[in-house]
Order: C-alpha cells, then sequence, then structure tokens
C-alpha cells in the first residue's frame, strides 16, 4: 500500500485551516493545534518545517503567529508532500545511485513516467481546493498499445 506520512496529512490538515479562514490573520501553534486537534508540540513542529520550506510566514511579537507564505490557490499538495516528504516517487528510481537494479532495470522509464503522473496529478489540486468537497474523477489511459487499435485484454480476435 502507498501511503503518506502521518505527519504530512498533519500538515496538509494544518495549512487547509489557514486555507479555510476569510481572514489572513496570523495564527499561533495553540490555535491551530484546538482548531485541528492536534498535539501542540505535533503543530509547533510542522509549522516550523512548512515555514522553513516556504509554505508559511512567521511572524513574531503579541500578535504574532504563521500565515500562508502566499495565496492558498497558488500552493499545490504536491508542493506540501515535498515539503514535509522530500521529492515525491513511488519507488528509487528517481535518486540516482540508490537502486541496486538501476544499471540493468527494464522497468525504470515507466515507473520514472508513473512517478511523473502521480505529481502532476498532485500538482493539479490546490490547497484552496483542500477546503471544500471535490467531486471524484476517473480517466482511464489504456496502454498505447491499445489505444492503437489492439484488443482489450482477454478478448480474443475473431
Amino acid at each position: 500500500m502507498l501511503r503518506m506520512a502521518k505527519l504530512t496529512d498533519y500538515g496538509i490538515v494544518l495549512l487547509t485551516q489557514f486555507a479555510s479562514r476569510q481572514d489572513a490573520a496570523p495564527m499561533t501553534a495553540r490555535e491551530l493545534a484546538l482548531l485541528a486537534r492536534l498535539p501542540h508540540p505535533t503543530v509547533g513542529k510542522l509549522l516550523k518545517q512548512l515555514s522553513h520550506n516556504g509554505l508559511l510566514t512567521s511572524l513574531r511579537g503579541t500578535k504574532g503567529g504563521y500565515s500562508l507564505a502566499r495565496p492558498a490557490r497558488e500552493i499545490t499538495v504536491a508542493q506540501i508532500i515535498e515539503a514535509l516528504e522530500g521529492p515525491m516517487a513511488l519507488t528509487e528510481c528517481q535518486a540516482p545511485g540508490v537502486c541496486e537494479q538501476e544499471l540493468f532495470c527494464s522497468v525504470k522509464p515507466n515507473w520514472l513516467v508513473i512517478n511523473r503522473t502521480v505529481r502532476d496529478a498532485l500538482s493539479g489540486v490546490s490547497l484552496a481546493d483542500m477546503t471544500r468537497p471535490m467531486r471524484p474523477v476517473f480517466a482511464l489511459s489504456l496502454p498505447s498499445s491499445q489505444s492503437a487499435g489492439g484488443p482489450p485484454p482477454g478478448s480474443s480476435n475473431r
């Protein structure tokens, strides 16, 4: 099963709290922890990481706190995941020299396409989109051998 880390999920929840607000007033870690019902130390850690990676700005002082670094429609889910987990990849093929099979792997080019497709899909979902229910979109894309007129799997050529 493919799964992102729980902290990344929490980070998206926290950023969605910012995006859902009508005003852009900064929020403290304590306020966010209460709103999101998450432990304060976890929220503090995530806010620092999101700020360090340019998704939040931090303001000090009595009216300080955190706010989005840019409009929610300009922040993508892919950017959030990469800020919290590093470069996205379903396999180790993305990082040269990590996989022992890299030099003779026959499916590496396909994994690169799959990784790019997943990243592109997540880049198409903004933080603003995450603040409202989305309708599921199901797109079926046949491999090129089938889209070129070949028979569907399991069928015969009679």
